[in-house]
């Protein structure tokens, strides 16, 4: 059996102090990349990105995605500069272009998402490789500005820039300008196949060798003896996204009916006796098509699934409160180096 990567995911359903603890557990079992969401307005990626940076020697540190609105591509440069200096070059810039309704409820005005992406990513990397930038566009102004590094490590910083992408043209810009793509969790196996193609086009478009493009997709996986229990945890999930990132569930071909139903119970932001309310909406079939959920046999399989249509890097988020048990599982079913 070829050498196949594995991460793990951490959002904001566990304490700090379990994540890090799942982390290095990680990195023990072997494991490639640790990767932190930036989780709507609960958990900040870049405050744990320093810290898993502390506490792990080898994993490299992602972050699932930073959103590039409301920072400025200096600071931005900046922050991913020190990540890469405390982590020994151990850190992936991944950015998205966020999503509604979160952006016009924080006062931000979300425009033109693909040129705003390529703007960012095209300069984050003249800085990045320490060049003096001066730039004036729509949504980038800078004048002569570097990175001010006088001090420590001068070298340009050998960071690979990812784009969190989910929508047809986001996913060909990724290929055609970015190091790699987050592929989304929540959707589906056929969906993979489609968001690779596009990446590939985009790539192929740009004169770019498309087997150089890192693939790795967040993939929510609920995992217990209990199949019924497996599913109804895969299922509360499930339903946050149904009715708070309905782009998402739009991608998987996920009917329209459905998540107006349930954008009706839930809202935004919602409570969790909204989500339970809502639950009995969701049936095991759709639960299943976008998750790796049930027994470890179901689960392992699911994800191989996902990885036979495109995905290089199976980023796995454990629902349940002891991550280790799923890590254990992986790890042994694709033997480590």
């Amino acid at each position: 059996m070829s050498y196949q990567q594995l991460a793990i995911y951490l959002q904001d359903k566990h304490s700090i102090s379990d994540e890090f603890e799942f982390a290095r557990y990680a990195e023990q079992r072997g494991f490639d990349a640790i990767w932190q969401a930036d989780t709507r307005l609960a958990r900040d990626c870049i405050s744990m990105m320093g810290a898993l940076a502390a506490i792990t020697t080898r994993v490299k540190i992602g972050s699932g995605v930073l959103p590039f609105w409301p920072r400025n591509v200096a600071t931005l440069a900046a922050t991913y500069s020190t990540l890469w200096e405390m982590s020994g070059n151990r850190i992936i810039c991944g950015l998205g272009a966020w999503w509604e309704p979160i952006t016009s409820k924080v006062g931000i005005r979300r425009t033109k998402p693909l040129q705003a992406t390529r703007e960012y990513i095209t300069v984050l990397r003249k800085l990045f490789a320490r060049e003096v930038v001066t730039w004036h566009s729509e949504f980038i102004n800078l004048d002569e500005v570097e990175l001010d590094i006088i001090h420590g490590d001068t070298r340009p910083r050998a960071i690979p820039i990812y784009i969190g992408a989910t929508g047809d043209k986001m996913l060909e810009l990724t290929g055609e300008l970015a190091d790699g793509v987050v592929l989304n969790y929540m959707v589906s196996p056929a969906y993979i196949r489609k968001a690779v193609a596009l990446v590939r086009a985009g790539a192929e478009r740009a004169g770019r060798d498309f087997n150089k493009l890192d693939r790795p997709e967040l993939i929510v996986v609920s995992m217990d003896k209990d199949r019924g229990k497996a599913l109804d945890a895969a299922r509360e999930l499930l339903v946050q996204y149904l009715g708070q990132e309905p782009h998402i569930m739009k991608a998987s071909g996920v009917n329209q009916d459905l998540l107006d139903q349930v954008h009706a119970v839930l809202g935004w932001p919602t409570t969790k006796e909204k989500v339970q309310q809502a639950m009995h909406l969701v049936p095991d079939e759709l639960v299943q098509l976008v998750t790796a959920s049930g027994t470890a046999y179901e689960c392992v399989e699911k994800v191989k699934e996902y990885i036979a249509a495109g995905c290089t890097c199976p980023i796995m988020y454990s629902l349940h409160a002891d991550a280790r048990p799923m890590i254990d599982v992986f790890a042994e079913a694709f033997p480590r180096k």
